[in-house]
């Protein structure tokens, strides 16, 4: 039997499910994720048992299936700016991020972020009388809150949570450091406020290059003679040596099988 990871439309976390009737790829359908009804696609077989829960698919999508969520997509949004205005009443500090509904709005899931913990008995009141349906208030970080909403990053591209992402990698100041990147706040954190994700992209490589590059300020050897490293350029394995004689200062770029680290200068 198949195992299928399936793309949920209104969530970009994807579910696993036993493909029981060997529905092919890109097939439109209804699963249900724990009495959840929802409306997604199947994206790919998986060829793994690891998986801990499985959702169930209850059928093919049908023209009235693919209505309903419409519907209830613009339903949602309008939702979230009433459900604000009733918090704001309530003097409740949290910021409800999206909200989502099963296909027959039958449940409600609210999202929301905030820095301490919320009372919202009476917000759950309020709504259950309002939408006349099960409410769940959720929790969710900055991080999850990007990853479903989505933004463009610094690079002027979608992000990475949003685009391709699963789960969330641990990212470290470290990986920033390794990368020679400036420890400004403005250039390693991402539109959520916390360290990019691509940070983890790329920190291999360049782990492996802090191995095989010479330290800055380090005196090396260079076919024009003994030098000090003034720039390193990881990506194009180029290295920046500065000379100093007689009073005059002159750089010269090498590449990196050119440059050999001067034994008195290893530690």
């Amino acid at each position: 039997m198949q195992i299928v990871e399936i793309t949920l439309h209104n969530n970009s976390v994807p579910v696993y499910a036993k493909n029981r009737n060997d529905l092919p790829l890109k097939s439109l359908v209804v699963v249900d994720v724990n009495g959840f009804q929802e409306f997604g696609t199947i994206k790919q077989v998986i060829k793994t048992d690891k998986v801990e829960e499985y959702a169930d698919i209850v059928r093919l999508a049908n023209d009235e299936d693919r209505k309903k969520y419409c519907e209830n997509c613009k339903y949602c949004r309008t939702l979230v700016a009433e459900i604000k205005e009733e918090a704001q009443k309530l003097n409740l500090d949290m910021k409800v991020s999206f909200i989502s509904t099963d296909l027959n709005r039958s449940k409600h899931i609210i999202s929301y972020t905030a820095d301490d913990r919320v009372d919202f008995r009476e917000l759950i009141k309020v709504l259950g009388t309002k939408l006349k349906s099960k409410i769940e208030m959720r929790q969710i970080g900055n991080r999850d809150e990007t990853k479903v909403v989505g933004t463009l990053g610094v690079c002027g591209r979608e992000t990475c949570c949003k685009a391709f992402l699963n789960d969330f990698d641990k990212v470290s100041i470290k990986m920033a450091k390794n990368q020679n990147i400036s420890l400004n706040p403005q250039r390693i954190n991402g539109m959520c406020g916390r360290l990019l994700c691509c940070l983890k992209n790329e920190d291999d490589y360049y782990a492996e290059m802090q191995k095989k590059m010479p330290k800055m300020n380090s005196v090396v050897n260079t076919p024009d003679g003994k030098g000090t490293v003034s720039n390193l350029d990881f990506l194009k394995e180029l290295v920046s040596v500065t000379f100093t004689k007689d009073e005059t200062t002159e750089v010269k770029v090498y590449n990196l099988e050119e440059i050999k680290q001067d034994t008195k200068d290893k530690k």
